[in-house]
């Protein structure tokens, strides 16, 4: 019996390429609908991937159906990852590898796990990458939560030292929201300098934190997104102008406050990750 065979890398694969092959590779983000973060972020991460496989089709689609919707709107067509594999069964590719732009294995993860599943039959091979953070170190795995660290350091450079640094993640009600703590954990261990990381729809949330910064006798702060795009919780729940906002609670409880407004795929070091699942992905699957 066939099954979804999942490697010691955890890529994810169903099927054996039957040669020749028709290969695509689709690039399975949530999205955004601010134009400017997804040129800088999403886009430039399927070009380094193009880059990277620049004989093979390369296509982009958007997991949040109300995304997709309100863009086409507006005029601009993108494809929901079903539309995008229906397509590609159409045109008679035969070996679909989907990368996973997630962040950590949440709810998104599971989504696009399920995808697999129902279009195993559609492609003679069908795989799937892993998120930015799935493995920890833990026996002979690599640690991707250390490799994401030393890649987002380059975006603390810019403050001082004594100037705390928020990462604002999105959260999630699934058990993945456990990451997190491990992420503070290594920060703890592989950072001279106070950060914190807390999110909008899980734990810990911001109001958590704050109580840690008076402690610490911190009086600046900077609050970065923990996010591939810096899109509308960045602009609203982050840096908004409203009440409620991150920034109007850090300020009106007396921090200066500093806002970073770029996504991680303007990171070249996270998108040169990113690029690596995706070798890792093609290689467990068959090479293109």
């Amino acid at each position: 019996m066939n099954i979804i065979k999942e490697t010691r890398l955890g890529v994810k694969t169903y099927g054996k390429a039957i040669y020749p092959t028709k290969d695509a590779i689709l690039v399975l983000s949530f999205g955004t609908t601010y134009e400017h973060t997804k040129k800088v972020t999403i886009d430039s991460i399927v070009q380094d991937i193009q880059h990277r496989y620049a004989d093979t089709k390369v296509v982009l689609a958007f997991s949040s159906r109300i995304i997709v919707k309100r863009l086409r709107q507006k005029g601009i067509d993108i494809l929901s990852p079903e539309e995008a594999l229906d397509q590609l069964q159409a045109e008679g590719y035969t070996r679909v590898v989907m990368v996973s732009l997630d962040i950590i294995p949440g709810i998104e993860y599971t989504y696009k796990m399920a995808l697999l599943e129902a279009y195993k039959q559609a492609f003679t091979q069908i795989t799937l990458s892993t998120p930015l953070l799935y493995w920890m170190g833990q026996s002979a795995c690599r640690d991707d939560v250390k490799l994401f660290i030393e890649a987002l350091g380059s975006q603390f450079l810019s403050y001082s030292d004594k100037t705390a640094i928020l990462l604002m993640a999105h959260g999630t009600n699934h058990p993945a929201n456990a990451y997190y703590a491990v992420i503070q954990a290594k920060l703890d261990e592989l950072t001279n300098r106070p950060v914190f990381i807390y999110s909008i729809e899980g734990w810990p949330e911001l109001q958590d934190i704050i109580p840690k910064l008076v402690k610490l006798k911190i009086t600046d702060i900077a609050l970065m997104p923990m996010m591939l795009v810096a899109g509308d919780h960045a602009h609203n729940d982050m840096a908004g102008e409203n009440e409620g906002s991150h920034l109007h609670l850090l300020k009106a409880a007396g921090f200066t406050v500093h806002t970073y407004m770029h996504g991680l795929g303007e990171n070249a070091a996270i998108r040169k990750l990113f690029v690596e699942h995706t070798v890792e992905a093609v290689k467990d699957g068959g090479e293109i």
